[in-house]
């Protein structure tokens, strides 16, 4: 096996995501994160940046991670000097190499170039610090004099080089030669790959510098970061353990901690991970067709590649006007429903309907499909009750709401903030539910069904617990908080209700 080094940069490329700005006790709690998923190094931040980004570097080191925390700097001694004062012993610093950037941005020689790389290297060994040089721009960068720099640097004693491919203009093949090219210029140093996503081709860059010999990857929790993003940390992760090159390889990732730390890092950072990521995504592990779930039920591995649990997921189906029967009644066993055969087949009739129609059939509305077919309510008994709300808001003033909350018999109360009266709602709501079950408030989904100013709106909203199972529903009224509010509380109530039922042999249980 080739151990396969994981530097993570997702607290400082990653919070260059534009809008995103992490306080440095955010940084903290995704360190910790990231430490206990396993990676090998953590960039905490670019010290000379704010006094804050350096009080945020300053705390994380003093955290004593497992993890090497590596500071960002420029080929400038005081970059240098703010990193070491922040309490680093490992420096990332970089100047840009191509043409392009030494013309229009630095608007200096390739001499003068590797003349500022080589004296910040020496300065900052001299500073006691471990040195990774970065050469900004390089596969955009005349090979030869990529092979000089990055010599340069060697003998004055750089501990590793980074192939950055700044624009994400590599292709595989390229990125393996460059790998291939550095490690000869350096006499042998560990070379790294920093892959950006602009044509969608960062994690196979990646995995490709690997394969040519690159040592480690530089990556983001969820491939979060400047333009498009950078190589994602899971997709490159998991390809290494799970996909078969001819040589395997090995990191220090735990995969069952990968969704966890996904979901920290898209909450704290306020960007939502759309549905079809691979890995972490809503749908990576969802299936609606009939045909696979037909095949998934049987066999996981006929339309999974690897099984969700392996990365802290479980499987979801989803029922629409693709759905078949099999995996229906899958759905509903999992609530403890059980209809018989031409059961079976009204209900699928009505959730083909409503998907022809282009609705969204919800968890919650495939229960009560099947109680109107099977006259009992749909087993829609609640074990969270609303007892009573209120919201307060003005110019002025952040909105606030007040919910009270009978969960299985005792009742629950919270006050909470929020920037609109749904959200201090729904804040107060996950604030009782966190406290009384470990069940959070997922997506959020408005729509306006009706025009006027007494328009009707439409809520949907998805509600998961702490395995990654989930629940939609849906509710529709003409007060928004108050239809938000009675949407979230039937999707806690059926994923309540899933759980109560117990482990069966529905879609998000570990295969046998």
């Amino acid at each position: 096996m080739t151990r396969v080094r994981i530097f993570d940069t997702t607290l400082r490329d990653g919070e260059q995501t534009p809008g995103v700005s992490l306080s440095p006790e955010q940084k903290v709690e995704i360190a910790a994160a990231l430490d206990g998923l396993g990676v090998d190094a953590i960039e905490a931040g670019f010290p000379v940046v704010s006094d804050g980004e350096a009080r945020a570097v300053r705390a994380v080191c003093a955290e004593g991670l497992s993890a090497e925390i590596c500071g960002l700097a420029r080929t400038e001694r005081g970059d240098i000097d703010a990193a070491a004062d922040a309490g680093l012993g490992y420096v990332h610093a970089f100047i840009a190499t191509s043409d392009i950037h030494l013309e229009h941005k630095l608007r200096i020689s390739r001499d003068a170039a590797v003349e500022k790389a080589v004296a910040a290297v020496e300065y900052a060994k001299s500073r006691g610090l471990r040195v990774e040089f970065s050469a900004e721009d390089a596969t955009r960068t005349d090979a030869g004099f990529l092979a000089r720099i990055f010599g340069e640097v060697a003998r004055a004693g750089a501990d590793r080089v980074d192939i950055p491919d700044t624009v994400g203009y590599s292709t595989p093949a390229h990125m393996a030669e460059m790998v291939r090219g550095a490690a000869e210029a350096t006499g042998g140093l560990p070379v790294s790959v920093h892959c950006h996503d602009d044509f969608g081709l960062a994690v196979a860059n990646a995995v490709s510098g690997v394969q040519a010999g690159a040592a480690c990857a530089h990556v983001t929790v969820n491939g979060i970061g400047e333009r498009a993003g950078n190589a994602s940390l899971e997709e490159f992760a998991m390809a290494l353990q799970c996909l078969r090159f001819g040589e395997a390889y090995e990191t220090g990732i735990v995969p069952a901690r990968i969704y966890e730390a996904s979901r920290l890092v898209s909450r704290l950072a306020g960007v939502q991970v759309q549905p079809n990521k691979a890995i972490v995504g809503e749908n990576a592990f969802g299936h609606e067709s009939g045909i696979h779930t037909h095949g998934v039920l049987s066999n996981p591995l006929t339309y999974e590649p690897i099984s969700p649990e392996l990365v802290g997921r479980t499987r979801r189906l989803q029922v629409g006007k693709h759905a078949g029967i099999h995996g229906m009644n899958a759905m509903l066993e999992e609530y403890g429903i059980r209809p018989d055969r031409e059961q079976s087949r009204l209900i699928l009739e009505k959730v083909k309907e409503a998907g022809d129609r282009g609705a969204h059939v919800t968890d919650v509305e495939l229960l009560s499909m099947a109680g109107d077919v099977m006259r009992d309510g749909g087993a829609a008994g609640s074990i969270v009750r609303l007892e009573g709300f209120s919201v307060s808001t003005g110019i002025g003033t952040m909105p606030y709401a007040f919910v009270r909350l009978d969960i299985d018999g005792k009742r629950f109360s919270a006050t909470d903030y929020g920037v609109g009266p749904v959200d201090a709602s729904l804040n107060a709501v996950q604030k009782i539910i966190g406290r009384a079950s470990r069940i959070r408030i997922g997506d959020y989904g408005l729509a306006s069904i009706s025009g006027g100013s007494g328009a009707s709106c439409e809520v949907t909203v998805r509600v998961e617990d702490e395995k990654g199972g989930s629940v939609s529903a849906k509710s529709v009224g003409e007060d928004i908080v108050t239809t938000s509010v009675k949407a979230v509380i039937d999707g806690i109530n059926r994923i309540m209700l899933k759980r109560a039922v117990g482990p069966g042999a529905g879609p998000g249980r570990p295969p046998a």
